[in-house]
């Protein structure tokens, strides 16, 4: 198994990873009933996306020789109604200025990595994703 999940009430869970026993808790967004305290399920998702695109951008980049540390995404979250889910995540990329001479050659090769990771493959193609990498275009 890979996580634990309670129902605490008043529209909040708090999530268990049991490998290392870490634990988060989410609330219901203000707009669908909660409290807005606490990562959404939908924020989870939007927010995995960003995660796991950077995370695979730094196994390449140690591969490469470049350190992504200091690497910011900023993510917006849009919702649709009927059937409520998510519409479209924008990513805004924010690189230090350290990183704004890598070459164009390993720019490419992280961009596609990110753009690769396993959670975009796993988003519904109904899901609008909007890439802006600011410098890094």
């Amino acid at each position: 198994m890979t996580s634990s999940i309670i129902y605490n009430g008043g529209l909040r869970t708090t999530c268990t990873h049991l490998q290392s026993g870490n634990n988060f808790e989410t609330d219901a967004p203000l707009d669908n009933n909660g409290k807005g305290e606490r990562f959404s399920p939908t924020d989870l998702m939007a927010t995995s996306l960003g995660t796991c695109m950077i995370t695979v951008m730094g196994i390449k980049a140690q591969k490469l020789g470049v350190d992504l540390s200091g690497v910011k995404i900023d993510i917006l979250k849009t919702m649709k109604a009927e059937p409520r889910r998510i519409s479209a995540i924008d990513l805004h990329f924010n690189f230090p200025k350290n990183l704004h001479a890598v070459d164009i050659s390993t720019k490419s090769i992280l961009k596609e990595m990110g753009c690769n990771c396993p959670v975009q493959f796993s988003i519904h193609p109904d899901i609008k994703v909007n890439i802006d990498w600011g410098v890094w275009e």
